[in-house]
């Protein structure tokens, strides 16, 4: 929660799985409550904001390794979104981020969702930090 500025019932991740500089896996466990569920299904919204907040979670987490807190952003440009299926309040989404490029605040990142393996959606994004 700390790591990004997002809050709740505003909160598309709850899970850092793995970082690197230029990866990160997050995840997310879709309740019932989440604001994009809608008759026991997470909507398209919803799993883009997921994807936006996993970028979130790199960069607020490469902050909280300097001590620094982390900034708010915002999507600059959704590119190449792809979503194969609604999934189910329940199900655990699980993200795979990569960065392609960064610089002066500005991020692009090739982002895959999957949901207990199986292909969920993909994008390209580019996420600009407010200043």
């Amino acid at each position: 929660m700390n790591l990004i500025p997002q809050k709740e019932p505003f909160v598309m991740v709850d899970t850092l799985v793995n970082y690197t500089e230029t990866t990160l896996e997050a995840s997310f466990i879709v309740p019932e409550s989440a604001v994009f569920s809608y008759e026991g299904y997470f909507l398209e919204g919803g799993i883009i904001e997921h994807m936006a907040q996993s970028v979130a979670l790199h960069t607020g987490y490469a902050y909280f390794l300097r001590n620094e807190d982390p900034p708010t952003g915002y999507i600059g440009a959704i590119n190449e979104v792809e979503i194969a299926f609604l999934p189910r309040v329940g199900d655990k989404l699980e993200s795979k981020v990569e960065i392609l490029q960064e610089f002066n605040g500005i991020t692009l990142v090739n982002i895959q969702t999957f949901v207990s393996g199986k292909y969920l959606a993909r994008a390209k994004m580019k996420t600009v930090i407010a200043t």
